[in-house]
């Protein structure tokens, strides 16, 4: 099967560095002189929202530069001769992702099976698992 436009989903965890890394082998594998995959890399994050707190401004930068500083981990790991676009949301992650990947078209979402902390993830529940379930996308999960 082809793909057009493959999404992957990174949170700098190791097993989204795999998915992006499946992600670049699978953009390898089907580049030809009229094919080449387009490969975006989305790094959706969210931040707490507090009212009337005067660290609020300084808890958002930080927020801000530590999904920018993710972000920057995943263009490392991309090769020079591979295009990718790269974008930071803010937002609930699988929520997010599952939004953009719908209004961009995308014919895949690549994305590692796990990428909170297993404490964390009893309690926000799992992004890989919400989008699975959701997605109207073919979704590739990397173990």
């Amino acid at each position: 099967m082809l793909f057009n436009k493959i999404l992957v989903a990174f949170d700098g965890s190791n097993l989204s560095k795999k998915a992006l890394e499946k992600a670049v082998y699978l953009v390898k594998e089907q580049a030809s002189a009229n094919h080449i995959p387009e490969l975006e890399i989305i790094h959706a994050f969210h931040y707490p929202t507090v009212i009337g707190d005067s660290y609020a401004v300084d808890a958002k930068k930080a927020f801000l530069e530590g999904a920018q500083e993710t972000l920057k981990k995943a263009k490392e790991l991309v090769p020079e001769d591979i295009k990718a676009k790269y974008v930071l949301q803010n937002g609930d992650p699988s929520h997010t992702v599952l939004q953009y990947a719908e209004n961009h078209q995308f014919d895949l979402i690549v994305m590692g099976s796990r990428g909170l902390g297993a404490i964390r993830e009893l309690f926000l529940g799992s992004v890989s698992h919400n989008i699975v379930q959701q997605s109207k996308i073919p979704v590739l999960v990397i173990k």
